[in-house]
């Protein structure tokens, strides 16, 4: 029997996976970083700026074609969401092709090749989510990986060894943001890892690269002069599903309570 072969059953027998919560308590990042002295000179965090999203899809195009993740799949290591507001109370989200191409139609994709079609005079707001691995300080998937081959590195970015994964899906169970998936070519648990090829060699991230509009940032926490640094520190900003204690390291500026 292979070494794969044998750690995946080893693992199917890992029973009942739960995840503690946290108190829910309004994002302040300065008590988040509080006490943090570890000694490591970077900390990596991305910046999210919903203002400035607009639905393009080229920061999904270049994630794909960055990270070899199949062009036509219908997966991707980050996308965009849309949000649709109608002035009767309901929203309304899509995210087809996780935005790879755009926003071509004002039609919500429903799935399964149906649409509804909202008239703009009944929409109250409308905007764009990009959403990506948030590289959690405290990463539920770092914990339940039962051979290591998901870890967390001193820089605080969570990576994937395809060569120890064996495939069990229980990161892709344990993450509360849904960003894992298995790759449609390997057949191993895959996510964003904001770049760590590129961002180690100071470039940027490719979504990052690829956004006209600066919606995309990424930085250094531990760095104060940081431009991103200094927009966390100073400015309203939000993360996803902080009830969960994961604390998160994607940070957003107009972040809608409804977003989840």
């Amino acid at each position: 029997m292979k070494r794969r072969e044998f750690l995946k059953k080893a693992a199917i027998g890992v029973a009942g996976i739960t995840l503690p919560l946290a108190a829910l308590e309004i994002v302040n990042p300065r008590k988040m970083f509080a006490g943090k002295d570890d000694g490591a000179k970077v900390r990596w965090v991305f910046l999210v700026d919903t203002y400035k999203c607009v639905g393009c899809g080229l920061c999904v195009k270049a994630c794909k074609n960055e990270n070899e993740i199949p062009y036509d799949a219908n997966v991707t290591r980050t996308w965009v969401e849309r949000y649709v507001f109608t002035k009767d109370g309901k929203f309304h989200a899509d995210t087809p092709k996780g935005a790879r191409d755009g926003f071509i139609t004002s039609k919500i994709d429903l799935g399964q090749g149906k649409y509804e079609d909202i008239k703009s005079e009944d929409i109250q707001k409308a905007f764009f989510v990009p959403k990506l691995c948030n590289q959690c300080e405290n990463p539920p998937c770092v914990q339940v990986c039962p051979v290591g081959a998901t870890y967390q590195t001193p820089d605080g970015v969570v990576l994937v060894d395809r060569s120890w994964c064996i495939g069990c899906g229980y990161c892709i169970m344990g993450c509360p943001y849904g960003v894992r998936f298995f790759h449609p070519k390997y057949h191993t648990a895959e996510k964003c890892n904001f770049c760590y090829h590129r961002i180690t060699k100071g470039l940027k991230t490719a979504c990052v690269q690829a956004c006209p509009f600066g919606a995309r940032q990424i930085g250094n926490m531990k760095d104060p002069k940081d431009p991103v640094t200094k927009i966390i520190m100073t400015e309203r900003v939000g993360i996803l599903k902080e009830e969960y204690g994961t604390k998160p390291q994607v940070f957003y500026i107009g972040l809608d309570r409804e977003v989840k």
